[in-house]
């Protein structure tokens, strides 16, 4: 880190050791990821007028290049935070988590989701109310008149452009549903 770590404690005495623990969950993360610019840690215990447990919060902000991730936990909601090392366990692994994102983000790791799958209408029989996709693998996928969504079945051509949500039928590989995306020709 090129900034001393930050311990900060409030509503509670400094602990020599809540505080080694701080300093050993910040040296993990800059083990993980050593480009690390600071790291504030919070430790904060409630009002000593509440009468249930104490729900201990504790708070990780992290700069790296180009990002400040700030992780912790609703003491509120998790009981098991009237230990103030669990609590600290959560609020490192919410902070190591988003920084596993942003360093998927900067590193262009991040999964795109390709949509459907896409083809072109190879076969239709309107007599019979069914018609047949063409992938681009060359598969023949089967699809029902009910399928078309946003079109009328008996408006479509051979070699209109459709993408379709794939299931498993009776006979292969049939289409549940059905949306033209581009008339034959066009662009």
């Amino acid at each position: 880190m090129q900034v001393p770590l930050e311990i900060t404690f409030h509503n509670l005495g400094r602990s020599e050791a809540i505080e080694a623990e701080a300093r050993e969950r910040a040296l993990e993360l800059e083990r993980y990821v050593p480009e690390i610019i600071s790291c504030r840690v919070t430790i904060e215990a409630p009002h000593r007028r509440k009468r249930k447990g104490k729900l201990y919060r504790v708070l990780v902000d992290v700069r790296v290049p180009g990002a400040e991730i700030v992780a912790g936990r609703d003491p509120d909601k998790d009981q098991s935070h009237e230990d103030v090392y669990v609590a600290m366990r959560d609020a490192f692994d919410a902070a190591r988590r988003q920084l596993e994102d942003r360093i998927r983000i900067v590193r262009g790791k991040v999964k795109t989701r390709e949509g459907p799958p896409r083809g072109t209408i190879e076969v239709l029989h309107p007599d019979r109310d069914f018609g047949r996709i063409t992938t681009p693998e060359g598969r023949l996928i089967y699809f029902h008149r009910n399928s078309v969504v946003n079109a009328d079945f008996d408006d479509l051509c051979v070699g209109d452009e459709v993408r379709f949500n794939e299931e498993d039928g009776d006979d292969g590989p049939q289409a549940s549903t059905v949306h033209l995306v581009a008339r034959r020709g066009t662009v």
